[in-house]
């Protein structure tokens, strides 16, 4: 495989509010009322669901069918050398309509314990737009909380207790905030981003009450006894996981914290008026403008805003040229530690 693909929205159901600004972005009619996230270019799917989440390419294969077909034409040899056939890295566009449950994600250690994979789930989020009067995260806790303190706020369902003693962070288009396994967060009402990810649905819910249907829906299933020891209890200084982007103006911008690129990269584009890219597995998500994608041995793409776009490795050398703007998401270099 070697040509690009613009891929439609893929909009599996979440048990929260949102969708309208990923309508806006897409340039579609309506928007979804529990439509709340778009996975992108997905090989992976909704916790313990067989095929809700992934993409379906336009020839009617699901991507992951077709990667597993030519892995290394979709992801190069030293990609499949380090993760086989995985692309490790899941996109979402995310736009919360409401404030979304205090959570958090296993890392690959206690994953490959408690549910049999080679990876947990660090994820990060480009903040692409924002609505609302307060638009706001919630990255880790302001001070170390006790273990059995957290334990009792789980058991009791005190909401306000576990959103209080998160940091609480405003943020506008151009913020980036880096999460790490083992991180409690939340995000707020009116904050729209593109979430790059390690491709599971592990997340491990505390605040579960008037989100989920169960608190089983919260633990996985393992139980929160077990789940809480994948808990980070100590304090974050919240600007250690945020960069903020808005003012820079390069051609290229690095958007997240430098302890991210093991697990995922992400960049800010803007051709001026071109720009050459190497070869990777790439996911495209276009936020302004318009232009053309050229690569070496996949032929030219029209851009525009809304498309999103999957890039395979084979495709080559490519270029990006026009009034543009683009996030584009790649997967860790080979090399990396994951």
């Amino acid at each position: 495989m070697t040509a690009p693909i613009k891929l439609p929205a893929n909009q599996p159901p979440q048990f929260y509010r949102g969708g309208a600004s990923i309508a806006a972005l897409r340039g579609a009619g309506q928007d979804k009322e529990f439509g709340p996230e778009d996975w992108v270019a997905s090989t992976t799917t909704l916790f313990g669901q067989p095929e809700n989440g992934l993409t379906k390419l336009p020839d009617g294969r699901w991507l992951r069918e077709a990667v597993n077909a030519e892995p290394e034409s979709w992801l190069g040899a030293k990609h499949v050398a380090a993760y086989a056939n995985s692309t490790a890295l899941l996109v979402k566009l995310l736009d919360a309509g409401q404030r979304l449950p205090v959570h958090f994600h296993p890392s690959n250690s206690f994953a490959q314990r408690h549910f049999d994979s080679h990876f947990g789930k660090t994820e990060a989020w480009i903040v692409v737009g924002t609505s609302g009067d307060d638009p706001r995260v919630y990255p880790g806790f302001r001070e170390s909380v006790d273990p059995g303190t957290v334990g009792e706020w789980v058991r009791e369902q005190d909401t306000a207790a576990m959103l209080g003693a998160l940091n609480s962070v405003p943020v506008k288009p151009g913020d980036n905030v880096y999460i790490p396994a083992g991180l409690p967060h939340a995000i707020g009402e009116g904050v729209f981003v593109v979430e790059l990810q390690q491709p599971t649905d592990f997340s491990l819910t505390i605040e579960w009450r008037d989100f989920l249907e169960s608190p089983e829906k919260g633990h996985l299933g393992i139980g929160f006894d077990a789940a809480l020891g994948a808990l980070d209890t100590s304090a974050r200084d919240p600007e250690s996981v945020i960069r903020r982007t808005g003012g820079a103006e390069e051609s290229i911008v690095d958007l997240l914290v430098p302890g991210a690129a093991e697990f995922f990269r992400a960049d800010r584009l803007h051709p001026k008026p071109s720009l050459a890219l190497d070869p990777s597995f790439t996911v495209f998500v276009v936020l302004d403008g318009a232009g053309t994608l050229s690569t070496e041995h996949g032929g030219n793409l029209a851009l525009a805003k809304g498309d999103t776009v999957v890039v395979p490795y084979g495709a080559g050398q490519s270029e990006v040229s026009g009034e543009l703007t683009i996030i584009r998401c790649r997967p860790p270099a080979p090399g990396s530690t994951t």
